[in-house]
């Protein structure tokens, strides 16, 4: 399948609506594919792909767009297939021109729970979704978690997305804390900045 390639130069900045956000998430959420993205990871996986040292502009659009779904045809026909793309392209740039200058318009799409008058964050779903993205270009990766600045805002991101199997007993033990979850979660939002800050000094 042809799908179109990310142009920044040629994108406007158009932000999804609520109700794009919530037509991408019922679509995501009718795919018959384990494999499926919901709507958080799928922000944490388009996070990724823009902070990865493979730039996404080198990659063609059904590369890095076929995961989402989990690969396959599951479109209804030519035009559903058309809007989905259109709206990955617009949200993944919108992230872009956020985090380069717009950066308290930007809200990562994590999880909350009410409990009593407290919200909890859970931002297991956006984090597994980038490491997902990561896992796209896994060798590029490998020297940002080695590098002190870069793996230090890796990390909230690696141990609520990671391979659980490989984390320490007491790191799965504090999983299981709800406060835990939301301290760490809201660690994520800055480790994100910090890498594209880096990122873009590099670049």
């Amino acid at each position: 399948m042809d799908f179109p390639q990310y142009q920044p130069d040629k994108a406007d900045y158009l932000p999804l609506t609520d109700d794009e956000l919530s037509d991408l998430d019922d679509f995501l959420s009718e795919v018959d594919n384990d494999a499926a993205m919901n709507i958080e990871a799928l922000d944490g996986y388009l996070s990724a792909l823009l902070l990865s040292p493979v730039p996404l502009t080198d990659k063609p659009g059904a590369q890095w767009m076929s995961p989402v779904w989990g690969g396959g045809d599951p479109f209804a026909s030519g035009k559903q297939r058309k809007k989905i793309a259109l709206l990955l392209l617009r949200h993944v740039h919108s992230l872009s021109v956020q985090w380069s200058s717009k950066q308290d318009e930007w809200e990562p799409i994590f999880s909350v729970a009410e409990e009593g008058d407290q919200q909890l964050v859970d931002a297991e779903d956006w984090c597994t979704g980038f490491m997902i993205g990561v896992d796209q270009d896994g060798e590029a990766w490998t020297p940002l978690f080695e590098h002190v600045k870069t793996a230090a805002a890796l990390a909230p991101i690696a141990l609520l997305g990671g391979d659980e199997s490989q984390l320490s007993a007491e790191d799965q033990e504090k999983l299981t804390d709800l406060h835990w979850r939301d301290a760490l979660s809201r660690e994520v939002p800055e480790g994100v900045l910090t890498l594209w800050t880096l990122r873009e000094q590099a670049g």
